[in-house]
């Protein structure tokens, strides 16, 4: 293959950082979502799983639900990722953040158990499944259109982006909810204080969609696809074609997601039903804890860039693997100064996958497939794994009264994940995108990759041979 120069993608880094904002703001949409859920989690489970009557079964009803709607995602990654790669990964974005934002609004307008009974939490199911199918193509988009407008060699600290409206949306919904504990009385937030914090995802989602309408459709989508006749790929073959990277995708997926969801979506109501803070007490440390993350996110990205995505993977999953339980019993201690330091540990350790990750996902795929590909294996790991996190911990608790086991799961899938990270993944930072020419923003770079032609091109040393 003879290499075309003019095939390298340039992109303005300023141009690639507004990207990154519009589609970070997204993200921190969905997320924000998430936080309200899980902070008003026992709130919720008093409204629509009132004639439940044990509490600790009214949240595992509240986070079966949680998990149910789950289940959606891979169905929008299908639909959003066939969509994402046949007419571009614009399309989708800009029709995601309304669909999360109308769920998000509904979720706030529905009447309780006590108003309409046993229609209350199926009205709740249709909201979270109408989040849950929306964020089917969100997050895997967002990731392949930031990947895909970035210079290689800024790509994770560009894709720490993603992750940092991951915690601002998380943050945003604690100091709002933090802020409602603090001045409504429990019967107040119990019976209309709740609601406020959703009805904001309207205004928020058109700030999103006016941001995401001025945004262009990525160098690599136009060059490599636009311009030829790709025939597409069907499923069956990427499976057989592309396992190997599939495999490493999911298990890579299921770690993040579950120590994501771990800290994030069950803790708060750990914190409360289990070691028995208080709900501004609890909301406060894990506010605390994101904020702390948010510069170790861009820390870790960057870092990325520099050392190698792999390095930085092993070094959160080999952290984890030895600290997960540790940091549940510093928790269990129950006294402020350890619940803090149990919280820390996890938070600093998710903070490895939340600067690396974003990045990481999108070059395990070639272009043709790396939309719809990443969509449907992304969510389908999400919706066995992250998603049932809450679920699975509150009723692990549950089941056998040890405290600490939520600990140990993860302690165990991070071991599960460092094994298959260290065999089965190459580093991928700073190279070109699979089945793309480099992506440079300086003409140093671009003068690099045309001198260097089989490193500009490594992964064509790597690509399957098609199915006959």
């Amino acid at each position: 293959m003879k290499f075309n120069k003019k095939k390298i993608n340039v992109v303005d880094i300023q141009q690639t950082k507004k990207s990154v904002f519009a589609t970070g703001i997204g993200n921190a949409m969905e997320w924000f979502d998430f936080g309200l859920y899980s902070y008003l989690a026992v709130i919720i489970s008093q409204n629509f799983f009132s004639a439940v009557g044990n509490d600790e079964l009214k949240l595992l009803f509240t986070f079966a639900t949680f998990a149910i709607a789950f289940l959606m995602r891979p169905l929008g990654g299908v639909i959003f990722g066939k969509i994402g790669d046949k007419f571009g990964r614009k399309i989708v974005l800009t029709i995601t953040i309304i669909l999360m934002a109308f769920s998000t609004l509904l979720l706030g307008l529905l009447p309780t158990y006590d108003q309409i009974g046993i229609w209350a939490p199926v009205l709740l199911l249709i909201a979270r499944i109408i989040q849950g199918f929306s964020t089917g193509g969100e997050y895997a988009g967002a990731m392949v259109y930031i990947a895909e407008s970035s210079p290689d060699n800024k790509r994770n600290v560009l894709g720490s982006g993603l992750e940092i409206g991951t915690l601002t949306g998380y943050i945003f919904a604690s100091i709002l909810v933090s802020v409602l504990f603090i001045i409504l009385s429990d019967q107040q937030m119990a019976s209309w204080g709740w609601r406020i914090p959703f009805l904001l995802g309207l205004p928020l989602g058109l700030i999103g969609f006016y941001l995401r309408g001025s945004l262009e459709e990525t160098p690599i989508f136009e060059n490599e696809l636009s311009d030829d006749d790709v025939q597409e790929e069907g499923f069956f073959s990427i499976l057989k074609n592309h396992k190997k990277d599939i495999i490493v995708c999911f298990v890579s997926v299921a770690f993040f997601n579950i120590t994501n969801y771990m800290l994030l979506s069950y803790m708060p109501s750990y914190l409360h039903e289990v070691i028995g803070l208080s709900n501004t007490v609890g909301t406060v440390l894990i506010t605390i804890t994101m904020i702390i993350m948010v510069p170790l996110a861009f820390m870790f990205g960057k870092l990325s860039d520099k050392i190698g995505n792999k390095t930085v993977f092993l070094i959160g999953l080999g952290g984890l693997t030895l600290l997960s339980a540790v940091s549940f019993y510093l928790i269990n201690l129950n006294t402020l100064v350890f619940i803090s330091l149990g919280i820390l540990i996890l938070g600093i350790l998710l903070s490895t996958y939340e600067g690396t990750m974003p990045g990481s996902l999108p070059t395990m795929f070639y272009t043709d497939i790396r939309y719809r590909t990443l969509a449907v294996t992304f969510n389908v790991s999400v919706s066995i794994f992250g998603g049932t996190t809450p679920l699975v911990s509150t009723w692990l608790v549950h089941k056998t009264g040890n405290n600490i086991l939520p600990g140990y799961y993860l302690t165990l899938v991070s071991i599960i994940g460092f094994f298959v990270i260290l065999f089965l993944f190459k580093n991928t930072s700073g190279k070109s995108l699979k089945g793309s020419y480099p992506t440079v923003a300086t003409k140093a770079e671009f003068k690099e990759a045309v001198e260097n032609p089989k490193d500009s091109l490594w992964w064509r040393r790597e690509q399957p041979e098609p199915e006959k």
